[in-house]
């Protein structure tokens, strides 16, 4: 049985920080009593000592599954729709989604996927066989959207692709199959028919996950039943063209530390996976708009728990793979709210809008993912377009209108962080629901975000540099005074990044930060 490691802390006790802004000789700027939680001042010290690790890109991945209207009217509309299209692909979507330069996209599912048969998605598409989604809704899936026009999605957004292998109702073969039709240059009768279907150059498709949520839709196994699984289907999973395919075995639901041990148990000795997966979504007790202070602080607190779900994930995996060789994933994450009936009869089933409290916790997220940088590889949220915490809305199946939603704005305000090394910070309140905080920095420049998820408390953020000086700086911010209020088809731009005033002196910046709203600063360093 493998030893946890003593989890890493990403905050320090109220003590701790006084004594180090001491060190730093700004006792000046401290409050009356450091201590006092009701204080609208919170300092924060950004430690440019003390590197995390590198910030993937693919932190900020997506995923795009067959449910609802996320591919059908969502992504996909047809070369043939009244809809604005591009190949097939509605326009403003593609546009909205390559300005935010998504890393990589997760595809088939989900659920989906391990009911999904590549082969149906191949050929012309009026031969395709139709199937029943017995997941989502039992509606007759046309297999329309297929493997290539998944691949040119990915494209035309410049993403990288992640294909789910079928686990729990495919085999080996299917599995080894698909990697060599969408891999192997030429030569080969499966190579052959890829170019017949359209594609002489090989897909390069290097992620792939070995099944989905196999605990649950993915076949209810055992972790034992699931490392057998894993081990056989892996012993397939070969290298063609050049490229070594990255298995992605599936972890637990949650913080599940059964599931991983049994798991690692299970493939211990042999072939390990290059990633492995975990889904964490924060629940709620409210549908998007008609959320209360209560349940709305009972999710915002969750992303602690995902915070130590990270940390005690790492530290079991590392038990087995003390080289870190196998990358931590989340690849389903996000706040999932009570259904509207009636918007998913207009829209589709577990449409969801996104409201300034989504944002906040898409930002608590991403300054947890930033802060735990180097225990992980890839997190994907769910979904990409209209099912649960989606970047973009559209009007249902048929509507043209398409808008980008507070979570996509959030992303918007995070991208700079991208490959950048992730630095500690130091605040005064580590509760769940204290100010959350994340810096990075490359070269002469360094990003730092801040998420006041306070109701009713307004911040005036005072943060030190240690070691380092900035000479300039600018800020942007998402803000409502409606933690209900969202972006709609009528108001799309209400809550939208704005200036946000930041003052720099030295290693000392200040900017005001107002309750529920999200903000990142950019400096320059002298």
């Amino acid at each position: 049985m493998a030893k946890l490691k003593e989890p890493s802390k990403s905050s320090v006790s109220r003590r701790e920080f006084a004594v180090d802004v001491a060190a730093l000789g700004l006792t000046a700027l401290l409050p009356r009593a450091v201590v006092d939680a009701s204080a609208a001042t919170q300092r924060v010290i950004v430690r440019t000592d003390a590197e995390i690790g590198m910030i993937h890109p693919e932190l900020h991945g997506q995923f795009a599954e067959h449910l609802g209207s996320c591919i059908y009217g969502g992504l996909w509309v047809n070369k043939a729709s009244r809809i604005p299209n591009v190949d097939g692909y509605r326009q403003q979507a593609i546009a909205y989604l390559r300005e935010l330069e998504i890393p990589v996209l997760r595809w088939p599912g989900g659920c989906f996927a391990d009911d999904y048969h590549w082969r149906d998605g191949v050929g012309a598409a009026s031969r395709r066989p139709k199937r029943v989604n017995i997941h989502w809704g039992g509606y007759v899936e046309d297999n329309s959207f297929g493997i290539h026009e998944f691949i040119g999605l990915c494209r035309k957004i410049g993403a990288e692709p992640y294909l789910t292998g079928n686990v729990g109702s495919g085999s080996p073969e299917e599995f080894r199959d698909w990697i060599e039709y969408c891999n192997y240059p030429s030569g080969s009768s499966l190579a052959e028919e890829r170019a017949t279907n359209g594609s002489p150059e090989p897909f390069r498709v290097r992620y792939w996950g070995v099944g989905n949520e196999n605990w649950g839709c993915g076949g209810e196994m055992t972790p034992a039943e699931y490392a057998a699984f894993y081990r056989r289907f892996s012993v397939y999973a070969r290298t063609f063209g050049g490229l070594k395919p990255f298995l992605i075995a599936c972890g637990p639901a949650s913080n599940d530390l059964a599931w991983t041990r049994g798991f690692m148990e299970g493939v211990s000795g042999r072939r390990l996976p290059d990633g492995f997966s975990m889904h964490y979504y924060s629940g709620g007790n409210s549908t998007a708009t008609n959320y209360t202070p209560s349940t709305m602080e009972q999710q915002l607190a969750s992303f602690a728990a995902m915070e130590q779900a990270i940390i005690q994930q790492r530290g079991l995996l590392d038990g087995f793979d003390s080289g870190r060789n196998v990358g931590l994933v989340i690849d389903e994450w996000g706040v999932w709210d009570r259904a509207v009936p009636a918007e998913e009869k207009q829209y589709g089933a577990l449409w969801q809008q996104s409201t300034l409290r989504s944002a906040l916790a898409a930002g608590m997220a991403l300054n947890v993912f930033n802060r735990q940088a180097d225990k992980l590889y890839m997190c994907n949220i769910a979904q990409m377009v209209n099912v649960l915490q989606s970047l973009l809305l559209t009007d249902g199946p048929e509507g043209e209108r398409c808008i980008r939603t507070t979570t996509y704005y959030t992303y918007a305000l995070f991208k700079p962080h991208r490959s950048r090394t992730s630095l500690r910070v130091e605040t005064e309140d580590s509760s769940p629901l204290g100010l959350s905080a994340s810096a990075s920095v490359k070269g002469a420049e360094l990003i730092l975000s801040l998420v006041n998820p306070k109701l009713e408390r307004d911040l005036t953020v005072e943060c030190s540099l240690r070691r380092r000086v900035a000479k300039e700086g600018k800020a942007q911010i998402l803000h409502d005074a409606d933690f209900n209020a969202c972006n709609s088809f009528d108001q799309p731009g209400r809550i939208v990044p704005r200036p946000c005033p930041v003052s720099v002196e030295g290693s000392k910046i200040r900017l005001d930060l107002p309750a529920m709203s999200v903000a990142t600063v950019i400096l320059q360093l002298a």
